[in-house]
């Protein structure tokens, strides 16, 4: 394993702790942070039954609270750490923000929109492309996504 790997690894962790978080509140167990300069800016976890928002996914809170750190809605220079494979919405959200490099943990065959689906990071949408890494910690992020959806669907 090179040292990036175990960089991915690192911060997934923290996003992983979002989803415990989530997992918590009773919330589909997705997190996100974003890093910039080995600093998480970032941090958010689905929200969306707590605040009865459809917006309020992991990436979006992340995304939002990165670019209030920053005072600035560019966030070129920043990495996302995200537990699943974001949506359309997020997707849209992290080329709009210039997010330039997107790490995910579990694949969404239902939804994802950087690999799973389609690949809309690598499409030149809005004059941004991002490199995307899937994959990392994929069994740890799968695995409270089941664990919250076998307890849901008891």
């Amino acid at each position: 394993m090179n040292i990036l790997e175990n960089q991915d690894e690192y911060w997934m962790n923290f996003a992983f702790k979002e989803a415990e978080k989530a997992y918590e509140k009773k919330e589909i167990p997705v997190g996100a942070v974003v890093v910039l300069n080995n600093t998480i800016i970032g941090r958010g976890h689905n929200m969306r039954e707590l605040l009865n928002d459809p917006t309020a996914h992991a990436e979006m809170i992340a995304i939002t609270s990165a670019a209030e750190t920053l005072k600035n809605w560019r966030l070129n220079e920043c990495s996302l750490y995200v537990t699943l494979e974001p949506c359309p919405m997020c997707t849209g959200a992290i080329l709009n923000a210039r997010i330039p490099r997107v790490i995910f943990g579990a694949y969404d065959n239902e939804a994802g929109m950087c690999v799973s689906r389609d690949n809309l990071c690598d499409q030149n949408l809005l004059n941004h492309k991002a490199f995307v890494k899937g994959g990392v910690l994929e069994l740890k992020c799968e695995s409270i996504l089941k664990s919250f959806f076998s307890e849901i669907r008891k």
